[in-house]
């Protein structure tokens, strides 16, 4: 399987997601089901992760398209424009999920407690999601079904925003100033910092090193693993767009982004929603349940993994 048939395979699930998450976040809102609410700010977050691939795979299918005569380039640019702001739209409401979420980490009480501005946030960042999916899912249509189109009609002006958007990052990130891609790289190792040492002294605690720490004040260190792995997502969006014919057919990059949606969604799924209750309870000196423990582990191998990885990634070769 190629990287245009993994697209084809997955290019709907962010649409049906973001429509999905929306309907449950309105009805929650609606009849006020608290655990409706949270699953779909889960729902959210998992997506921000899982449309990442969607994405850098799209790029593979637009080269694969591009090099086909009789293809009409502007439909595939089109649809280029639209997925990214789409992709930036889901990114932003999974992060907004993830603030909204954090409060349950804690307790009911404190969620109870909360101000409701995350869920605000949620609910008009999922509304611009849903009508961005909704462009970028035309715009894809459009490449494949030519005949519902109107003689001479022109792209819709969300894609061309989007492309234009793409061109300025590029030209930004290659062409303005020979320093921006070294500035952009250290902000992406420094979100690394943050996210493997947050991750870091939390698996190991749950491992059951540094008993004299509970692991609940641990905890309120993964905001800052979060705002890493924010800082991560936005620059490694810019390296991809940046120069999106290096990293496309790299194997070492597909590794790393395939360990980066694991270790994600334990991110979000494990330190973000109330199963960690079950063991941020732990105090000094006390044992995690050997599930915590597994889940530790594979956090930690799986974030040391992705740095190791990347790496090597100027050393992979483009198919």
């Amino acid at each position: 399987m190629n990287l245009p048939q993994v697209h084809l395979l997955l290019n709907h699930w962010p649409i049906l997601g973001a429509l999905i998450g929306l309907a449950l976040l309105l009805i929650a809102l609606v009849t006020r089901n608290y655990d409706l609410k949270q699953a779909s700010f889960i729902l959210f977050g998992v997506l921000a992760v899982l449309t990442i691939p969607v994405y850098l795979s799209g790029n593979a299918a637009a080269d694969a398209m591009k090099k086909q005569a009789g293809w009409p380039t502007s439909l595939v640019d089109a649809h280029e424009g639209a997925a990214v702001l789409a992709l930036l739209a889901l990114e932003l409401t999974g992060i907004f999920s993830v603030v909204a979420l954090w409060p349950s980490t804690r307790s009911a009480k404190a969620e109870a407690q909360s101000k409701s501005w995350p869920t605000m946030a949620v609910l008009i960042a999922s509304l611009v999601t849903a009508g961005l999916m909704t462009v970028a899912g035309n715009t894809g249509g459009n490449i494949r079904h030519a005949e519902i189109l109107t003689e001479g009609e022109a792209p819709s002006s969300i894609a061309a925003m989007g492309a234009s958007f793409i061109l300025a990052v590029r030209y930004f990130v290659i062409d303005y100033s020979r320093w921006v891609w070294p500035f952009v790289e250290d902000l992406h190792f420094i979100g690394l910092i943050l996210l493997l040492g947050t991750v870091g002294i939390l698996s190991i605690r749950t491992l059951g090193f540094l008993k004299q720490l509970p692991v609940g004040p641990l905890h309120k260190l993964i905001p800052l693993g979060l705002i890493g792995l924010l800082i991560n997502v936005i620059t490694g969006l810019m390296f991809f767009i940046g120069m999106p014919f290096f990293y496309t057919g790299n194997w070492y990059f597909q590794l790393k982004i395939f360990a980066i949606l694991v270790a994600g969604a334990i991110l979000v799924l494990f330190y973000c929603t109330g199963m960690f209750r079950k063991w941020g309870s732990v105090g000094a000196g006390e044992d995690a349940p050997a599930y915590a423990k597994l889940i530790a582990a594979a956090s930690l191998l799986l974030w040391v993994a992705i740095v190791i990885i990347g790496r090597y990634i100027p050393l992979g070769e483009s198919s």
